[in-house]
């Protein structure tokens, strides 16, 4: 899915990043970063609720550059700097991280396990 595709799915916003057609093929729910860092996969989404500078420091560290904030969470403009500053797109919905997880997985997004 591209990220333009993401963002049409879950009624989203894009907040920092501008790669619409960036592809993304697996999608991992979590508000632990400490589970964050046990994916080994490429082209992964984080769907998250923790809306912190450290999301965007363990994403960076498992080479995952887009995430997704849910619950309606903004990102703070320090962590909008450190997204821009590690090249990571963050995105925004409303939803919930249940919805938002089953409506990518009905469109595509593979699971990571």
């Amino acid at each position: 899915m591209t990220i333009a595709e993401i963002v049409e799915a879950v009624d989203g916003r894009i907040t920092t990043g501008d790669r619409q057609e960036h592809n993304v093929v697996f999608g991992f729910s979590s508000d632990l970063m400490s589970d964050v860092l046990t994916i080994m996969q490429d082209n992964v989404l984080l769907i998250t609720g923790l809306a912190n500078t450290q999301t965007v420091r363990t994403a960076t560290m498992a080479d995952i550059a887009t995430i997704l904030l849910v619950r309606d969470k903004h990102a703070t403009d320090d962590m909008k700097q450190a997204a821009e500053e590690n090249d990571v797109v963050l995105l925004e919905t409303r939803y919930s991280m249940f919805r938002t997880s089953g409506i990518l997985y009905a469109a595509g997004l593979k699971a990571v396990f």
